[in-house]
């Protein structure tokens, strides 16, 4: 966690792994606004840094022949941001099945005002890197992510409209 951790917005889950952020010039496009692809790489970086934080890096995944792939994800739009404005980007491990699958949740938050800017998930799955085929989380997965994962997924909530399962 970062120097956000002070500011105590309001968060959907607890504990978050949060990063702060401010908007460049180059992430605005045409509509003057921050553009929807940019949200995406914020909580993609934030989601590794999380990884990172936990012992599991590039080169971990590479060295298991295992990784987290993405297979879904889902972004809710609220509201925009604009150049030059500070954000905090936030991801949990809401739920894991402990031996292919797991759940993000993103929300991005404007501290100035405590505006929630955007809710997403990206559900995961394990697989074998040389291969791309889903493979079980090896053990060093279970013991790095475990510890992160929110009272074993029972806090999580679905993204508006959804069941958890869906996503």
């Amino acid at each position: 966690m970062t120097a956000m951790d002070a500011y105590s917005p309001d968060w959907d889950y607890p504990a978050p792994f949060v990063q702060s952020v401010t908007v460049a010039d180059t992430d605005i496009d045409g509509l003057q606004h921050t553009n929807n692809t940019v949200y995406v790489k914020w909580c993609e970086r934030v989601a590794w840094a999380h990884s990172v934080s936990l012992g599991l890096d590039l080169d971990s995944y590479r060295r298991l022949d295992r990784a987290m792939a993405i297979t879904r994800s889902e972004w809710d739009y609220l509201r925009a941001s604009q150049a030059g404005e500070t954000l905090a980007v936030a991801t949990w491990i809401v739920d894991w099945d402990r031996r292919l699958t797991m759940l993000r949740r993103f929300q991005i938050i404007r501290p100035v005002d405590g505006a929630t800017l955007l809710r997403g998930a990206m559900r995961f799955a394990c697989i074998e890197i040389s291969t791309g085929r889903p493979r079980r989380m090896p053990r060093e997965f279970i013991e790095g992510y475990g510890p992160a994962v929110l009272d074993g997924g029972s806090t999580a909530r679905p993204v508006k409209g959804q069941d958890a399962a869906d996503i």
